[in-house]
């Protein structure tokens, strides 16, 4: 008898990913009249979740429900089927459970690689489905993060009609998207100025057939510049997104009057020693100017006397948000120096053991904190390389955060707490820490919160 359920249920299933306009109009009927068809034959209901709804490729999630009968049909030890079907593959049978004394059943998934639906039969029933979005794996190359890049043609102006170096600025980003998804819109974004999520566009190209693609892109404003990039999927996964990348946009040196940073980018709190050269600028008073971005002007801070070789030197300059400087001296200004200055964050760990499908606590500070900013609660890819978000949070009036993330799968999970850069500060991961997940009581199973997982906005497409 089950067998002969499977047919018009798998038929059902296989509606779901119909491409024509009229197959998506005629299939919903024969759902619901499917359905009808198997109310009748028991009176029996299945329910069936599938958390989270949201995941990374490489990962599983928890398939769980329960049967429910009337009064004398016993829902224990009854066996729930359940299907699976995955975006370019065809309908399976993901495995069985045994329902236990009050009818819940639960079943992990394999790893999923695309989007997927589920849904279960028993008794005749048949649940509703249940469907995951699986975000595909995209890795991006570039410089290293936290790395000072040049505005224009490169590091070095023009001087006197010669370059006195052969170095463009141009700035290659490259990377991988798994599974390969050859035509898929790739799209390079900066964070704009204002922070908060809000991305722009500042680059497009497709996935190869081999999974890769590579992006070229000449900076032209100077300051903190966050990067990253977002897959838009047409066939197999939902829209993906990188692990952002930040960096500080200078203007390229003046060869007349140089300027240079000790250490770029600084922790907050820490200190750099500024310093270059004025060309046959001996024994000569030079101004160091500084401004943040709440200040419209650049202002004095510091004068220094160069030594007979023109060279000047401003030592312990501590600044405790990105901050733009510049050299004056012998009527000759210096390029804009970019300086950033990363946040200080503190995570704490959860406990070190919990329960599938109890919820866990992130909590921290963030120095200095701006209340609404956003904190990243990302978890290691299945292969042990990168990070993906998981959750968002907000920094509160006191600079502390507090993110809540519920796991559905058992195992060794590794987390981070991350804050992108903005204007005024640049970009920080925690160290990693571990929990361990066990299994709980089938009875303890919720469905999933709407709010437990949180993607990052995918911005300008």
């Amino acid at each position: 008898m089950r067998s002969i359920k499977l047919v018009p249920a798998l038929a059902a299933m296989a509606a779901l990913f119909a491409v024509s306009a009229a197959g998506a109009s005629a299939k919903p009927a024969k759902r619901h009249h499917i359905r009808n068809h198997a109310a009748s034959a028991s009176a029996c209901r299945v329910k069936l979740t599938a958390a989270p709804r949201i995941v990374e490729s490489g990962e599983s999630v928890l398939i769980f429900g329960q049967l429910a009968c009337p009064t004398g049909t016993s829902v224990a030890n009854q066996t729930v089927t359940i299907l699976q079907h995955s975006a370019g593959t065809a309908i399976s049978t993901l495995g069985t459970a045994t329902t236990d004394p009050s009818g819940r059943y639960e079943l992990p998934s394999a790893a999923l690689l695309t989007n997927s639906v589920f849904y279960a039969t028993v008794q005749g029933a048949e649940s509703s489905h249940a469907t995951v979005k699986v975000s595909p794996k995209v890795s991006l190359v570039g410089p290293p993060d936290g790395s000072q890049l040049f505005t224009g043609a490169g590091p070095l102006l023009v001087h006197h009609g010669l370059r006195s170096a052969n170095i463009s600025s141009k700035v290659t980003f490259s990377g991988a998207v798994s599974p390969t998804d050859a035509g898929a819109i790739v799209v390079l974004q900066r964070e704009d100025a204002v922070g908060g999520e809000e991305w722009h566009r500042i680059g497009l190209t497709t996935v190869a057939s081999d999974g890769t693609y590579s992006l070229t892109h000449t900076f032209r404003v100077p300051g903190e510049a966050n990067i990253r990039v977002v897959v838009r999927s047409f066939r197999l996964n939902g829209r993906g997104a990188s692990e952002s990348l930040s960096y500080e946009i200078s203007q390229a040196q003046n060869p007349a009057l140089t300027i240079f940073s000790s250490a770029d980018p600084l922790s907050y709190g820490g200190s750099t020693t500024i310093s270059g050269t004025l060309t046959s600028g001996a024994n000569t008073t030079v101004t160091l100017m500084a401004r943040t971005r709440t200040q419209s002007a650049y202002a004095a801070v510091a004068t220094a006397m160069t030594n007979p070789a023109g060279e000047y030197t401003f030592a312990n300059e501590t600044p405790l948000q990105n901050t733009a400087y510049r050299v004056t001296g012998a009527g000759k200004a210096s390029a804009t120096l970019f300086e950033g200055v990363k946040y200080a964050i503190t995570a704490a760990a959860p406990a070190s053991a919990d329960v599938a499908g109890a919820p866990l606590t992130f909590a921290g500070t963030v120095t200095p904190g701006h209340t609404g900013q956003v904190v990243y609660l990302q978890a290691q890819n299945a292969s042990g390389v990168g990070f993906h978000t998981v959750e968002l949070g907000t920094v509160s009036s006191g600079a502390s955060y507090s993110i809540v993330h519920t796991p559905f799968t058992t195992g060794s999970k590794k987390f981070r707490i991350k804050v992108h850069g903005d204007p005024q500060n640049q970009g920080v991961a925690s160290p990693m820490f571990t929990v361990e997940v066990t299994p709980g009581p089938l009875a303890t199973l919720k469905p999933e919160a709407p709010s437990n997982s949180t993607g990052p906005s995918a911005g300008q497409l």
